[in-house]
């Protein structure tokens, strides 16, 4: 028999668009858990079309909240999808046709990505890389940082299905600047915090490098316009991590100091 599946989603102000998320998984998985950090929008009651587990939280950050949702899953097996993800009929058949097979020691199945950007799917770079979403529960949790709140697994053997899971990142060209913006000031929190430093220079540094990188050397440039566009964000988001950590540092050596 197919072994169960717990799915869970994380959400806030996603009315536009969670409920094409939602009618991907929720006729078809065992249980779907959402989390919603107080929307105002009117997500909370959409979801509760989908689930009778739709659950009013604050926001701890994208890791804790995370591991808050897998706690309250039930089954071995978890799916975590976000609000702008969908599953394909093609992918869950992939996915029903994995947690039917034979035991195996996997512990992961990643998902290929198939981001969408103004209409169309970039093909190569960051916004390609296969996802880790499909996991073993035992001993799996989310690293607690404000964003980017990577799985750590136990013991991490993976596969990689044939399907991608289709992403709808951004709503808008502001959407896409404001959105890699606040991750950029928060991750540079989260380094700030752990005592990392960072001078201008080297945010200035990253802005050029990380735009060669993903244009050049992660092949952006095939994606046309599209993947020089994103490789130019990507390269923003780069320095503005970088130049907001140095600005936490300046503010707090003003502070050790006591100058004004």
């Amino acid at each position: 028999m197919r072994r169960k599946l717990s799915c869970f989603v994380i959400v806030c102000n996603e009315a536009d668009r969670v409920e094409a998320c939602l009618k991907s998984v929720a006729s078809w998985v065992d249980q779907l858990v959402i989390l919603d950090s107080g929307s105002t929008d009117g997500t909370f009651e959409l979801c509760q079309r989908y689930s009778n587990e739709v659950f009013s939280t604050d926001w701890p950050g994208f890791g804790a909240q995370r591991n808050r949702a897998l706690e309250k899953c039930r089954h071995d097996w978890v799916l975590n999808i976000d609000a702008d993800e969908e599953v394909s009929p093609a992918l869950r058949q992939e996915i029903e046709s994995f947690l039917a097979g034979p035991p195996s020691d996997l512990t992961l199945v990643k998902f290929p990505w198939r981001t969408l950007l103004f209409g169309r799917p970039l093909r190569f770079g960051r916004y390609s890389t296969p996802q880790g979403k499909l996991f073993l529960k035992t001993g799996a949790s989310f690293k607690q940082r404000s964003v980017h709140e990577s799985l750590v697994l136990p013991k991490e053997k993976s596969m990689t299905t044939r399907q991608p899971l289709t992403h709808h990142s951004w709503r808008s060209y502001r959407h896409l600047i404001d959105k890699h913006t606040s991750y950029a000031v928060l991750s540079a929190q989260d380094k700030f915090d752990a005592g990392k430093k960072a001078s201008l220079f080297y945010a200035f540094l990253r802005l050029f490098t990380d735009f060669t990188h993903q244009a050049v050397f992660r092949l952006g440039i095939l994606d046309g316009w599209r993947g020089l566009l994103m490789a130019g964000v990507l390269a923003q988001y780069a320095f503005h991590k970088y130049a907001c950590l140095w600005s936490l540092c300046q503010r707090d050596d003003v502070k050790t100091t006591g100058l004004d």
